[in-house]
């Protein structure tokens, strides 16, 4: 299980880079290709500065990788990252699925307990 596997820490970082609307959006654009920091910054209402910490933020997650190619930083999707963070939140849906499953089957349960107990 993945969620065995990574510790709370590396949970806690890519939660941290997922709750973000830009870091999102860089996963996304960086799926289909990869773009330099400076490219990434010309896409957003923002310094060139903040990009690069979104982009960091978005490494010390494992969800990109960052290669220096001359004077410029490629930033590309780290597709195994990606790929754990996907396992985690279906580890996750699935618990939550099961739980969800045993509730109505308790209030069912519960439900024929009354039905039997009424005259």
């Amino acid at each position: 299980m993945v969620v065995d596997q990574l510790s709370e820490n590396d949970t806690d970082r890519l939660f941290q880079a997922f709750s973000d609307a830009t870091r999102r959006d860089i996963v996304r654009r960086v799926s289909s290709a990869p773009f330099s920091v400076s490219g990434l910054a010309a896409l957003y209402a923002m310094s060139f500065a903040a990009v690069q910490k979104h982009v960091a933020v978005l490494e010390r997650a494992s969800l990109v990788t960052k290669e220096k190619r001359g004077r410029e930083q490629v930033v590309r999707a780290n597709h195994e990252g990606l790929q754990r963070a996907r396992q985690l939140l279906d580890e996750y849906e699935a618990i939550w699925r099961e739980r969800s499953s045993r509730i109505a089957d308790i209030l069912a349960e519960e439900t024929e307990q009354l039905g039997d107990a009424l005259p």
